[in-house]
């Protein structure tokens, strides 16, 4: 499965450089020189890029990608998203961490085993993730995603429960 890690915004300067918008934790490790990327480009096709420098700019990244020389060869790029296979991926080192593409897909339920709905997407906000789960013929759901509210993420059964506060999923 292809994660997202990236986006090009736009090219940066005459020599080559992208400005990339970040969707990643561990952008250090992503976009370290010599890590190779694959571009999902807007026409529908796809490039393999190593990366052979990156900087911090503002909330972005400037990343300079082997091959990619001069602004022209950068604005081809523009829009194109960057990723990585799952599969290439070391798992967290920490325990209580997860990737989103492990969250997505697991059925969330109460502690009494009340079916909820299913989680769809992680979003990723400025002062915690919030789970987005889809219910049957309702709204959908936003739970934070911490542990006072999701105390058990059960991977290998494709589950989590929730002990929401009052309110939270009425």
């Amino acid at each position: 499965m292809d994660l997202v890690v990236g986006r090009v915004a736009r090219a940066h300067g005459v020599r080559g450089e992208l400005v990339v918008d970040v969707h990643t934790d561990e952008p250090e490790q992503r976009f370290a020189a010599g890590s190779t990327l694959v571009a999902r480009l807007r026409s529908g096709g796809q490039s393999t890029l190593t990366v052979v420098s990156s900087r911090p700019h503002g909330s972005r990244l400037l990343v300079g990608f082997d091959g990619v020389v001069g602004r022209d060869a950068a604005e081809a790029l523009r829009g194109a998203l960057l990723t990585v296979d799952s599969a290439d991926l070391s798992p967290p080192s920490d325990p209580e961490e997860y990737y989103d593409h492990q969250l997505e897909g697991l059925s969330a339920e109460l502690a009494d085993g009340t079916a909820v709905g299913t989680v769809v997407d992680v979003l990723h906000g400025p002062g915690t993730e919030l789970l987005v789960i889809a219910r049957d013929g309702d709204s959908e759901l936003l739970v934070p995603f911490v542990h006072d509210i999701v105390p058990t993420v059960d991977l290998d059964g494709g589950r989590l429960v929730l002990t929401p506060p009052e309110g939270l999923i009425d």
